[in-house]
Parts: C-alpha cells; structure tokens; sequence
C-alpha cells in the first residue's frame, strides 16, 4: 500500500539520507541493500578504469598552424583549449572558483556529505534525489565524461542525466581520484576542462576569448566574473546579459572576501570595475577559414596530414604545434600578383600560383595561393576547391615539353641538336585520331627548318616536339614527367572523355596505353604544385623530394612528433638536369615569356616555360632559380569552361581565345618573383656537362662537308645513317659536298640530306628597276611575342 500523501517526503528523504549514510559507513565499498542494490550496481560499473582514464587521460586542445617563423596560420579544434599548469593560471582565478563552487575544497576528500545531506535535505520538496552539492572533484568528473568520452548524443545526455546512478558513480571516482591527485593538480585539471561559452574551452581559452590575457593574469575581478558564469552560462553571459554577469560577478567578489581570500579594500576595489570585455571578443577561428589568404595553404597542409597517418579527428583534438613551411611575405607577394593580374570578382577566371623550394633533401612548399578567394560563399566567387595543388583538368599546354626535351636528352641527344621543324599542318604517324586517321599539327608562327633544342625549347614549335616524340616514343615521356615530379598522374584515375565516367586505370596507364601523342602538348590535367615542383627537381640536380609543406610537429608536451614522408630519389643524371637547366634558359631572353620579362626589368639566370592549351581555356608558365621555383596556371574554373581572351585588362572568357602563357602566367610569375629576389645574390646556372650538350655518340653525324659526294655517303653509311642528295649550284668542284643536314647530332634512322654542288652558279638576274619589291621578309619569324605555340602549345 502506498503511503499517505503526508508521509511521501519525509520517507524519500529517510531514503537519500541513508542511502548517503551507507556510502560515508562503507567508504569505498558500497552497500547493495535490497532497495538500492540496482542504483548501487549501475553506479559501480567501471569505476577503476573511469578513475584511470581521469588520472591519465588526456583533454581535446587545439591544434596550431604556424607559418615557418612560428606565427599562428590557423586553429583547428573540436573544442578551442590550451591546457596549462597549476603554476600557469593565477591565484586569484583559484580562489575565486574554490569561494564559489567548493569552499570546502581543501577539506573533504572528493566529496563533501555534509553539502550533500543538507542538499538532499533542501531538495527533497522537489521529489529529486541527491542534487546539488558536488565537489569541484566530483564536477570534474562530470565534465571529463562529457567532453572528453561522450562521442555521442546519446553519450552526452547520459553524461548530464539527473539519475542517483550518475551521481553515485561520480562520487566514487572522485573519493578514487582525490587518493591519486594532489588537490592543486585536480583545481587545475577542472579549471583546464570547463566550458565558458562563446567558444571557449579551459581557463586559458576563456581569459584570452574574454580579456585578451593569459590565465596566469587574470585580476580579482575578472577571475570572479568567469567563476561565477560556470554555474549557469548562458543566464550569466556577459556579452548577452551583461548585468546578470555583474551581478554574479560580485556575488563571488563577496564570497571571496567572506571566506578571508582577498580583503575588503581588494574586494571593493574589483566589484568598482566594469565587466572589462575585450571588444570584440578575442574568439579564435576554427579551420582554414579563418587562415585568410593562408586558407588554400592551410587546406594543403590538412590533406598532406591526412595523407600521412593524422586523421581528422586526431589533428582536431591533438593540441599539436605544427610549424609549416609557409613564407608569410612570400605567400602576400604571391597574392598581390595574382590578383593584380586576376582580381577575386573577376567571374569565370582563376589565377593559381605555388612556390616550391629545391633542395638535396627536402623541397618546402613557400607559398601557394589563388585568385579566388578562400571561402564558402560561392555566389562572391569564392572556394575551399584545392585550386592550387588539385589537378586542373584544363592542363598546362605546351610546359609538358619539358618532358619530351629530359627524355630526348636521356635517350643520347643534347640541347644543342638542330631539331626538324615540319610546318604547319605536319602529318605525324603517331599523332592520329581514335580512327587511326592523323590530324595536322599546328604551330602558332613560323619557324625555320630546324632549330636547336634549347632555341625550340624557348619559341615551343609544336611540330617539331610532335616529331621528337615519335624519336622518344610517348611512354617514355609520361614515365619522365611522373619522375620529375607529376606524380598525380600514376595515381589519378583517368576519366573516359565519352562517357564522362572514372576509370579503374591512372592517366598515366591509359596515356602510355594508346600511345597518346598529345601528351607533348599538355592536355593532361595538372597539379600546379605539383608543376612548380618540376622546377624544383631541374634546380635540385635531378634530385625529386616531395613538396612539404610541415617543417616540425611537436605534441601538447612539446615533444616531437614524427611524420613519415616518401624519400627523395636522384630521378635524373645530375649533368642531364643541370643541362636542361641550360635548355630552359632562353625563354625570359627571346623566347615566349620574355614580353613578361621585360615589363618587370628581369636580368637574372633563369629556367622557364610557358604552354597553352589548344582551345586557349588555359595557360601556364613554370620559372625556376636555383634556389626557388614556381608555377602559374591561368584557367576558366567555371561548369562550362570557354575559351580565355587576354588584351589590356583581366583574362575574361570568350568565343574565340587568345591567352597564352607568355601573357597571364608568366607576368604573374615575374610580378610575384621579381620583388622576392632584389636586393639578393644573383645566381648563376649549373654547370652544363658535355654529352648533354652535344649529345651522345650514337646521335653525332660525322661531318662530311667539303668531301666527295662518293667519300661522305660511304662515310655516313658506316655510321648506320641513312643518306639522299640534291643538287645545290655552287662554285666547288661538281660532286663537292658544300652541305648538309642534319650537321652535329640527328635522331637515330634520321635520314641525312647532302647538299652536293654542281660546279656552276648561274649569272646573276638583272638588278631590279626603279620600284622594284625590295627584299622578302625572312624566313623562320619567331611567333609573335606572348605567343607559345598555339595548337597545344
């Protein structure tokens, strides 16, 4: 039968008081009396293993981002908190949460029955069991199994639950705790784990969020405010309710003074003081969005860290100190270029940039940055798209002649050999559509016959690296451009262009698979870091090494952190990579980029090329110095790429596009550059070596001029060239050979013309009469200045 209404509450109240009893008589042990035995037994469970987890457990902190010079980049958190000694937080924040929460803190042994009793006592109208009255031990507890161990909702609610079950088990682990933990080092660890609203984690947090100090110097008043908002937070939020705060604020002022901690001119001082709020508050971003220009950079170095080992959630609650390679004057310099170039509104039209720096053992990423701004806001342009180290699928055009150029150069020719330049409209037998049929190739100007490598290499005939290739062969180059640092490529599922669909092979696997001519000219989509970092293997000897972006991680402790990285390999000679160094050393002169080289007043050494792809919806330019290198891409980010115009103001898109790598990408790269360097060493190029140069024996053709026509194709022909001859009129002896060509180095099973002379020379035409044409233009015109090649190039 149940009780009479009368007797209900003193019988719950008998109940909780020996309910309580028990727990003081049986200390540690329990009673699992009939009535309480399921409440007893639920708050036993893992008890020992809670009280480790406290004693040895760590808190969720913040992980910081610093650029090389050790300044803050970016926070990234689950919950924004540095942990601080008990020597780091200052007395009178101490005292205050002590005077406020637990006077009998130093007393009791984890938890106070008296508060409690009298709690139960002062509840028990209210039909709750054993509110109120928890220690600072038994509310640390309390806050460690709900930030720290509830991962869930369900997790959480359990952690905060009115129920004698919680309350019980808080009680033991915290009489379990106060035997393992001195007393100043639990005050801490609570101050250490409260949440204070607006973001703010731990003491250290709350005093920086709220008066711009640290913990260690906090003031009467203002330790009292932050004590007295834990009890209620959201009712005593002194932004939100700031006379509220006041209020409790000097409710704990006079406790302070009533139980002896500060006296009473202390005490009247700070309850004078207004609130004291930075304004605004100082909270602390979270994520790369908050990282400014610095986010793409900051976006990077979260995915490299995901890539090698750290999860998301490790980094987010690991209070690690990461100290990246970013250079913050570098990255401004970078961004002013960029957008100087291409401004943030400009609609369709993005300019990425990344800086790599070459190295024997390390190539650190200095910069990279966009156009576009970093952000979520995609109707004001901006992206958290990795623009500048992602793939653009638009590619970088004719910049892959690098790669043909390094795997000629492997393959025995030298920078100095004079390369066949087809005109326009060249049928190559390996450039051919799916049906087998070829497709003319075509340049952007005119050029002679043959040029030098390293002159090809500067004015980008797309002719004439079309035909290298057929020498190379294509998988031979796409393997080169893999070595020297286009990584993505052997790891980048390939997309059918008709279906639209990944495939289960890499661009590079389907590339060398059907012999994909085209891949001289850049249509490959590219990594622009990954582009910079060609440049950097060039200037590094031949020596690749992964961009890094991470100079050193130390953990909460401050103790170092190591982070696995692939090694760096010699992917190159050292002579081949100084060569083609030397190779790549005309464009700013007189090739494609030298426009762009000129407007800034550029006079050092450098290595450089530009490309543009065959619809001009991209353009690119790598440079590279010895000691840094840098690439540019110049591209539509929109849906529906289309085509670049570039004139006086901004690229913008058009029908019919006239952007090139010489315009754009490289006057982004030398206004970027160009300010980096003044005032530093000129560097001069790497030495060259000579079979570079010249090329190996296998290519030298014996020069046979001045021989008998007779003489030099037996010569030739012991040498395994093949020979064919044309009459030239000339004065030498009939049969004389006054020429031929190839004359120094020619590509294996390439055909040597003689030029052999009749002995005669025609008399000379009348002179020309008055009004006469005057003289043809000459031949072999480079391409207009900007220009790269057009068709791919």
């Amino acid at each position: 039968m149940a009780p009479p209404r009368h007797l209900a509450r003193p019988i719950g109240l008998l109940l909780g008081l020996c309910l309580l009893a028990g727990v003081v008589a049986a200390g540690m042990a329990f009673p699992f009396a009939a009535g309480i035995g399921l409440v007893s037994n639920d708050a036993g469970d893992s008890v020992n293993s809670a009280s480790s987890s406290l004693v040895e457990g760590g808190l969720p902190l913040t992980t910081t981002l610093t650029d090389n010079q050790g300044l803050p980049i970016a926070w990234i958190f689950d919950q924004n908190r540095q942990q601080v000694g008990a020597e780091q937080i200052s007395p009178a924040m101490k005292a205050a949460m002590v005077a406020i929460e637990d006077r009998r803190f130093y007393e009791h042994q984890g938890v106070d029955w008296q508060g409690t009793i009298r709690a139960v006592i002062a509840n028990s109208a209210s039909g709750d069991v054993v509110q109120g009255a928890s220690t600072l031990t038994q509310q640390y507890v309390k806050n460690y199994t709900l930030y720290v161990e509830a991962q869930t909702e369900a997790e959480r609610l359990k952690a905060t639950e009115q129920t004698p079950a919680r309350k019980l088990r808080e009680a033991r682990v915290a009489l379990q705790l106060e035997r393992q933990l001195p007393k100043d080092e639990i005050l801490a660890r609570y101050l250490n784990i409260v949440f204070w609203g607006n973001g703010a984690y731990g003491i250290e947090s709350a005093a920086r969020t709220y008066f711009g100090v640290q913990a260690k110097d906090l003031t009467v008043a203002q330790a009292a405010l932050l004590a007295g908002m834990v009890r209620n937070i959201s009712a005593t939020d002194p932004v939100n309710n700031p006379q509220a705060a006041l209020d409790r604020r000097n409710v704990v002022i006079a406790q302070m003074e009533d139980q002896g901690m500060i006296d009473e001119a202390q005490a009247r001082s700070a309850t004078a003081q207004p609130l004291g709020l930075a304004t605004p508050l100082n909270t602390q971003p979270n994520g790369c969005i908050g990282a400014g220009d610095a986010g793409f950079f900051c976006k990077y170095v979260s995915t490299y860290l995901a890539e090698h080992g750290f999860s998301p959630e490790q980094v987010a609650r690991g209070g690690y100190t990461i100290k990246t390679t970013l250079d913050r004057q570098k990255l401004a310099q970078v961004k002013a270029s960029l957008d100087g170039e291409v401004p943030p509104s400009q609609p369709a039209v993005a300019n990425v940039m990344s800086l790599v720096e070459p190295g024997q053992d390390k190539h650190r990423v200095l910069a990279m940055a966009s156009s576009r701004t970093f952000g979520l806001d995609a109707e004001a342009l901006e992206t958290s798209y990795g623009l500048p180290y992602e793939p653009v699928n638009l590619g970088a055009g004719s910049v892959y002649k690098i790669f043909t150029a390094a795997t000629a150069m492997e393959k025995g020719l030298g920078i100095n050999y004079q390369m066949s330049v087809p005109p326009s409209g060249y049928a190559s037998p390996i450039y051919v559509d799916g049906g087998g049929r070829p497709i003319p190739v075509q340049n952007a100007g005119n050029y002679p016959e043959r040029m030098s490598l390293q002159d090809a290499l500067a004015t980008s005939p797309n002719t004439a690296f079309v035909k290298l290739e057929e020498f190379t062969g294509v998988p031979d180059v796409v393997d080169m451009a893999v070595r020297l640092g286009m990584k993505s490529l052997a790891t980048t599922p390939f997309v059918d262009p008709n279906t639209g669909r990944r495939t289960d092979r890499s661009i590079a696997e389907v590339t060398k698979a059907q012999r994909q001519a085209s891949f001289t000219l850049g249509v490959t989509p590219t990594s622009v870091l990954e582009l910079a970092n060609v440049g950097a293997t060039i200037a590094s000897a031949g020596k690749w090494c992964p961009p890094s972006p991470i100079e050193s991680i130390t953990d909460a402790a401050g103790l170092p952190v190591a982070i696995t990285d692939a090694p760096c390999e010699q992917v190159v000679e050292p002579g081949l990579a100084n060569t083609l160094f030397t190779g790549l050393s005309k464009d700013d002169i007189s090739g494609t980029a030298a426009g762009a080289a000129r407007q800034v007043g550029w006079n050092r050494p450098m290595g450089g090329k530009t490309g543009t792809t065959q619809q001009h919806k991209s353009a690119a330019f790598v440079g590279f110095l010895p000691n840094l290198s840098g690439s540019v891409i110049t591209f539509d980010n929109s849906n529906s790429p289309k085509p670049l115009c570039d004139g006086a103001g901004a690229p913008f898109a058009c029908r019919s596009g006239n952007i090139f790598g010489g315009k754009t990408p490289a006057e982004t790269w030398f206004g970027a550059v160009k300010p980096m360097v003044e005032g530093t060493p000129v560097l001069p190029l790497p030495p060259t070596e000579d079979r570079y140069l010249t090329g190996g024996a296998e290519t030298r053709v014996p020069d046979v001029v001045g021989r008998g026509v007779n003489d030099a194709r037996a010569i030739l022909q012991r040498a395994n060239w093949q020979v064919s001859t044309t009459t030239v009129d000339n004065l030498a002896a009939a049969g004389t050979v006054v020429g031929q060509s190839p004359r120094g180095t020619a590509l294996p099973g390439e055909q040597i013309v003689l030029q052999v002379s009749s002995g005669t020379v025609p008399a000379p035409p009348a002179p020309p009469g008055e009004g006469g044409e005057g003289a043809p233009p000459a031949e072999g015109a480079p391409p207009a200045e900007g220009g790269d090649g057009g068709d791919g190039g």
